[in-house]
């Protein structure tokens, strides 16, 4: 606070000649090198188009935070990539050629502001006969993962799996899964499978006998099969390490070793938190072995809980959590999803979400983690696009988003916003760019070819898709997806929050308007987006990063900030408080970039694409609201 306070005084006496308003050039006007020195002692940047010194740097786990190498807090924002790998249309990979998934991540980053995947793989694809690994699927995979990481975008694969293995599934059956491959299905000897009166596929999990008989056989290890997949693992992550460069190997941020794991069948006496602590977490330990032996030392696990840990029926939540694995430490990140099935059903949730809906189940994950001493991540989120339930997705979605911000709702955050709890990061499902375009046997059954949304259990979750013209265009809302974010922040960050306007039918979506005692603020801002950070510095020399949606035109966004108000803002340099680069992969993204020059001091920038052309006045004024309303509340 003195720091803040000493600021604001210097800045007063001085503020009519630090307002820079408009007449400036974009950001655009002067390009930053690809790379550029960094520090004395530094290593030189060899990274994407666009990197700069401070980009590239391998993630770690710090403090329950996701740091890179400069010691910045780190957010993963994103996608799946994708559910195309539970096709068998594609060979189980994400997609057909290398080059669909180069057009892919430029779109992900140009059109859905993401700098992060899930990159789905597939335990069938790898190992389809016991025993042999097939280099060639890896080559294939490793390939398609190298176009992301090309993009600057950063990677956690996932051996993914739904109802276990799509070999318990007859060629008539109504339902299908992925998975384990087919010689491990023929060991267990299964039963014909039935779900009975299954309205939606996720029942399977629980109701369908084969299914749950498979899943406990993996658990127990019966048959081989868990020892199979851990030495399958082992292989591709090593080959992974061989097979990309370093540079590209720094943007692999760890491995999610199993896709929502659920014990099929409990023993007699047995609970979910027993089984979490008996057989799942010791699951967990015997994969980051393998990941040690395989060159991953440095990076961490992304483990996931029982599935219906956080789940929001009262009838599904099952006690757990990793509730017994003690402090995680470095080595693993608390990974866990969230899917509104109250919405989803259709029947248990009337109407629209709303403001704050799903701030207690976010909450909860923070708390999780922050136990755990992790980071966390919600890997998997999102709403149906189609049939009954779809007009909820607007809704469902913003609320989501903001969860992700800020556990507080928007009514309550600029009154109590030292509350607001660290910005989690979180990959949303799905980007599958052949929406609606598939052509999937759906078990291998001719008479049944499913093209409709994701060709996967009736299931359309995609947010893209491809034009007639085979370009990428979005599914949602661009104001909802393509969000600003602080992906690195110098130092700790101490509240967020982000209002998109996004819109629900013709309605736009105002959750967080600016507070009527804050009237110059509300005035700069009007009916335009705007977000809120606020951090105490750290020790480095790297700057802030907020991702900039492509929807903020560069020469009418407005940042207020005690570094320096700007009106379109210029390109960024090493004299630059406050300025625009390209994000790293030459994709057209872009970053604003907030250099302080202190230690433990407590900064604020408000960004919005709100007033055209704001005065010196207002700016000024909303500059001394804005730094007073910081000090009172930090």
């Amino acid at each position: 606070m003195p720091n803040l306070r000493t600021r604001l005084l210097a800045v007063l006496i001085v503020l009519g000649g630090s307002l820079v308003t408009a007449g400036v050039p974009p950001a655009t006007a002067a390009t930053p090198p690809a790379t550029a020195a960094g520090p004395p002692g530094s290593l030189p940047a060899a990274g994407p188009p666009g990197s700069l010194w401070f980009d590239g740097a391998p993630l770690t786990v710090r403090g329950g935070r996701f740091t890179d190498g400069q010691g910045r807090e780190i957010v993963l924002r994103g996608y799946n990539v994708s559910g195309e790998t539970k096709l068998a249309e594609n060979g189980g990979l994400p997609f057909a050629s290398v080059a669909d998934a180069r057009k892919s991540a430029t779109a992900l980053r140009a059109l859905g502001g993401g700098n992060a995947v899930r990159f789905l793989l597939s335990w069938a694809r790898a190992e389809p006969e016991r025993g042999r690994v097939d280099t060639a699927y890896l080559a294939a995979a490793t390939e398609q993962m190298r176009a992301f990481l090309d993009a600057g975008i950063r990677v956690y694969p996932d051996f993914h799996q739904d109802l276990y293995s799509r070999h318990l599934f007859g060629p008539d059956n109504w339902y299908t899964g992925d998975g384990a491959p087919k010689w491990a299905v023929e060991a267990g000897h299964y039963p014909k499978e039935s779900c009975g009166l299954c309205l939606f596929w996720g029942q399977n999990i629980t109701q369908n006998a084969p299914v749950g008989d498979a899943q406990y056989d993996f658990w127990h290890n019966s048959y081989g099969v868990q020892d199979a997949f851990l030495a399958t693992a082992q292989a591709t992550m090593a080959y992974l390490k061989q097979h990309l460069g370093a540079g590209e190997f720094a943007g692999i941020t760890g491995f999610d070793p199993y896709n929502e794991p659920y014990a099929g069948t409990y023993d007699s006496g047995q609970t979910s938190r027993t089984w979490e602590r008996e057989l799942l977490w010791p699951f967990y330990e015997k994969f980051r072995a393998r990941m040690d032996a395989a060159g991953w030392q440095d990076k961490p696990a992304f483990v996931e809980p029982n599935l219906f840990w956080n789940a929001n029926i009262s009838t599904q939540k099952q006690e757990g959590g990793l509730l017994d694995a003690g402090t995680l430490g470095p080595g693993y990140v608390l990974s866990t999803h969230f899917y509104d099935q109250k919405a989803i059903s259709g029947i248990l949730m009337w109407g629209k979400a709303a403001d704050g809906q799903y701030a207690a189940d976010f909450a909860a994950v923070r708390d999780r983690a922050s136990a755990a001493g992790t980071a966390a991540v919600v890997s998997e989120f999102g709403h149906p696009l189609s049939g009954t339930v779809a007009d909820k997705a607007p809704t469902v979605l913003k609320a989501m988003y903001q969860a992700l911000d800020s556990r507080l709702d928007g009514v309550s955050w600029w009154n109590r916003p030292a509350d607001s709890g660290p910005v989690l990061s979180g990959t949303q499902w799905q980007w599958d760019l052949y929406s609606g375009r598939h052509h999937e046997l759906m078990n291998d059954n001719p008479g049944k070819v499913r093209t409709a949304g994701d060709a996967w259990n009736d299931e359309d979750l995609s947010v893209v898709r491809l034009d007639d013209a085979g370009t990428a265009i979005l599914r949602q809302d661009a104001r909802l997806l393509d969000r600003l974010y602080p992906s690195a922040t110098a130092g700790t960050t101490l509240a967020f929050t982000y209002e998109d306007r996004s819109r629900d039918g013709s309605a736009t979506l105002t959750w967080n308007p600016v507070p009527a005692a804050l009237p110059n603020v509300a005035k700069l801002v009007g009916t335009g987006r705007y977000g809120l950070l606020v951090w105490r510095s750290g020790d480095g020399t790297a700057p802030t990063e907020l991702h900039l949606p492509a929807s903020f035109p560069p020469a009418a966004t407005t940042v207020v900030s005690d570094l320096g108000t700007v009106y379109g803002p210029p390109a960024h340099t090493s004299a630059t408080p406050v300025g625009l680069a390209p994000e790293p992969g030459g994709t057209g993204s872009r970053r604003l970039l907030l250099t302080d020059a202190d230690s433990g001091a407590l900064h604020f920038a408000l960004v919005t694409d709100g007033a055209t052309a704001p005065p010196a006045d207002l700016l000024a004024a909303a500059w001394a609201e804005l730094a007073g309303w910081a000090a009172a509340r930090f």
